[in-house]
């Protein structure tokens, strides 16, 4: 693996944004699109998730792979070894416990959460809507003692 200087790292990590990413805009465009209205990171909840259907209580997060830690063991064995390894190694381990904390604490306001990938975005962001609508209806049917179950 190439070393790149600290100065390009440091451009690098400048430009990873927090808020308004490209896999935000993405989903965000065909939640609008399908009339399901939102939210944006939204600083009453912990975590400030990238999405809240504050109607439903559904929390949803943007994650990219890298920081967020998928396939976090084969992760690990790349960076065994590597320069600054064990700093990415600790850092993404943080953010997979924080992730994890946030869930918990959302859970216990009543909300739902779900976490997309950034690749499941980009590759089929219908699926990731779908998901969501699901969760919507679920949440409807709860409030209303309603099911979409067939009577047999």
């Amino acid at each position: 693996m190439d070393r790149i200087s600290k100065s390009k790292r440091s451009e690098n990590m400048r430009r990873v944004k927090s808020r308004d990413t490209d896999i935000e805009l993405v989903l965000r465009k065909k939640l609008w699109e399908r009339g399901i209205r939102y939210r944006k990171n939204y600083k009453n909840l912990p975590g400030k998730p990238d999405i809240v259907l504050t109607k439903y209580k559904i929390a949803v997060f943007c994650d990219s792979e890298f920081f967020h830690g998928k396939d976090f063991e084969a992760l690990k064995k790349h960076f065994e070894g590597q320069p600054r390894g064990e700093f990415w190694i600790e850092k993404i381990g943080k953010n997979i416990e924080r992730d994890y904390k946030v869930d918990k604490e959302l859970e216990f306001l009543g909300y739902r959460v779900l976490h997309f990938w950034r690749k499941d975005i980009l590759k089929a962001p219908e699926s990731c809507v779908e998901e969501i609508e699901r969760l919507i209806h679920e949440t409807v049917n709860e409030r209303t003692g309603e099911s979409f179950l067939p009577d047999c």
